[in-house]
């Protein structure tokens, strides 16, 4: 879609005519030069938030996680949940905002045939999942007294990305209305992991997770 407008250049703009691009191409753009004189931009202003478009496509799965701690943050309710209800709020929004763009997501997730070239444009995304999930463990332990009863946030945070590439799995086949069977496996597989990791050695759920994403996303 060409920029008809003098209008300023900005990182969203970028992000949308990029993703247009793809969409209405059904091909990554074969150069930067191509792409801005399509757009009516100059260079330097795609450099400007840009290195590449790796670097780009690796910022479209970082505006998807922002905007859902944006819109996470803004619910009144959020700060009083439990760390469970948190998880749950989390892969619901975020998948959410995948179905917004579901066309754009299904396009690049199939388009690399290379499972590691997949992953790799999913690596910011999942330094912020394990991020978050390490907050949220820490939160728990911090109302722990006792170190035996406390858990690694390294450990579990691992688990939430495996568990999440299982549910990014799961909703990319899915294929029930408004993709229900996607919010009821977001619901029970929190739900399990939550109860499994107060009875269970963790490292036990990893290689579970393990399991889970080699036979569900390789």
């Amino acid at each position: 879609m060409a920029n008809t407008s003098n209008s300023k250049v900005t990182e969203e703009k970028i992000i949308g005519w990029f993703m247009d691009t793809v969409l209405e191409h059904e091909m990554i753009p074969k150069s930067i030069y191509k792409f801005c004189k399509e757009n009516k931009i100059k260079e330097e202003e795609f450099y400007k938030f840009f290195g590449s478009f790796d670097g780009l496509q690796h910022a479209i799965w970082d505006k998807f996680f922002e905007n859902t701690l944006a819109v996470m943050l803004k619910n009144e309710a959020y700060d009083g949940m439990t760390n469970e209800e948190k998880m749950l709020t989390f892969f619901y929004t975020f998948f959410e905002s995948l179905t917004l763009n579901r066309s754009y997501v299904l396009f690049m997730l199939k388009e690399h045939k290379n499972k590691m070239e997949k992953i790799g444009q999913l690596k910011g995304l999942r330094n912020h999942i394990k991020d978050f999930a390490s907050e949220l463990i820490e939160e728990r332990n911090s109302e722990k007294n006792l170190k035996i009863l406390k858990h690694s946030p390294q450990l579990f945070s691992e688990g939430a990305w495996l568990q999440f590439l299982f549910l990014l799995k799961f909703w990319m086949d899915d294929n029930s209305p408004d993709f229900e069977k996607t919010d009821i496996a977001i619901e029970k597989s929190v739900t399990t992991i939550f109860q499994v990791f107060e009875s269970a050695p963790l490292e036990k759920i990893i290689d579970f997770g393990k399991f889970l994403y080699k036979e569900n996303f390789a």
